[in-house]
């Protein structure tokens, strides 16, 4: 039976928001609970028209206000901190899952889709986690949010990647290079309009005093670039991501943020319904084996990616195991790598994010105390205070 488009969307933001008051309440990620709630109603919603769409859009903002978050010299500094851990993550998390995967028979493809969405920790999670615990002041926490970024920039890059090979159906090196010339392309066009038609966004703005205005412009310059990236057969998260840098570069970003975050957070949960209503349970677990073994690696990945690199990055041995345990939980960028994937291979995906993001949340919550297990409770420094009125 399928509803009415109207009636589906009125339910679908009644569903939203009963999920989000509910997550706050259990403290749970809403993300999960979207997937589940698209999942339960897959039969009603799959066509619905509106709900695509609006989930189309919602992700292209949650890439548009991340871009904003980087401009070209903030991207060189946290490259420089950050990358000999990056680089690990990316082998641990995505490399060696995509080799388990190629050893069990899976197809190239396949076995790299997979090892993208095994890849990016999820941002939201994570922050939220850390804010609710009282955690953001921790010695780990400049470590986890630094790494969380790294992840944020090549998040888009492997998006577009996969969209790129999905499309030509092949690895082969003549379309690999058109696929790195499109991408360079796409980069190369935003710097230049950062420094040039973009260059004083900033006063443009300040002009602007109608609100509707500033909304309207904002979300089609998003949309306008996103939907040439797709034109050029990538992604139109990778083109959202690189619009949010070109006015990046123009400063005082907050008005900006202001005007979108608004109308990204209403759309972007429908984008984690959406995919919920993609997946067809009709034939089980898929490949349970190979699910089981990508679900313990993965999660010990992320564990060794947080404790060496904390060591690189200076962390105290206790202190970069806990961050380790801290980022383990898998979310919106996941989700969307896990879109591309059809058939079998999304039922695989969308069961691994879940059990993922569980796993990451409890691992989080009880950091703490498996780390005070492992190498003791923290030494506590003595002070010889002196009491007001005593003598010697």
């Amino acid at each position: 039976m399928q509803l009415p488009t109207l009636l589906g969307a009125g339910l679908v933001l009644l569903g939203i928001f009963y999920l989000g008051f509910l997550s706050i309440k259990i403290r749970f990620p809403n993300v999960i609970l979207y997937i589940l709630f698209g999942i339960i109603l897959a039969d009603l919603l799959v066509h619905n028209e509106i709900l695509h769409f609006s989930s189309e859009v919602g992700i292209v903002l949650l890439f548009f206000v991340l871009g904003l978050e980087f401009s070209i010299s903030r991207l060189g500094g946290i490259a420089k901190k950050i990358w000999s851990t990056g680089l690990l993550d990316v082998a641990l998390s995505l490399g060696v899952t995509m080799g388990i995967c190629l050893i069990l028979k899976v197809d190239l493809f396949t076995s790299f889709l997979i090892g993208a969405v095994a890849y990016a920790t999820s941002s939201s999670i994570t922050a939220k986690l850390l804010d609710d615990k009282s955690r953001m002041a921790n010695m780990e926490t400049e470590f986890i949010l630094a790494l969380l970024i790294f992840e944020d920039i090549i998040a888009p890059i492997l998006v577009a990647v996969l969209i790129g090979i999905s499309s030509s159906g092949s690895f082969d090196p003549v379309s690999a290079v058109y696929l790195v010339l499109k991408i360079l392309a796409l980069a190369a066009g935003a710097v230049v309009l950062s420094k040039t038609v973009f260059r004083r966004f900033d006063t443009f703005m300040d002009k602007l005093e109608d609100e509707d205005f500033k909304i309207v412009l904002l979300i089609g310059i998003a949309l306008t670039y996103g939907g040439l990236a797709v034109y050029l057969g990538l992604s139109e998260v990778l083109g959202a991501f690189l619009a949010g840098m070109i006015l990046a570069e123009s400063g005082k970003i907050e008005r900006v943020e202001h005007a979108v975050i608004p109308i990204r957070d209403l759309l972007l949960p429908t984008f984690f319904i959406y995919f919920g209503t993609t997946i067809d349970f009709g034939d089980g677990v898929p490949m349970p084996l190979l699910l089981l073994i990508v679900l313990i690696w993965t999660i010990a990945a992320k564990v060794m990616t947080g404790y060496f690199g904390g060591l690189m990055y200076g962390l105290p041995k206790r202190v970069a195991f806990r961050g380790g345990l801290s980022i383990c939980a898998r979310g919106e960028f996941s989700v969307v790598i896990a879109s591309i994937a059809m058939g079998t291979a999304k039922v695989f995906a969308g069961i691994y994010i879940v059990l993922a993001a569980f796993i990451g949340v409890l691992l989080f919550e009880f950091a703490p105390q498996v780390t005070n297990k492992i190498f003791g409770k923290p030494m506590t420094k003595k002070r010889n205070l002196k009491v007001p009125g005593s003598y010697d």
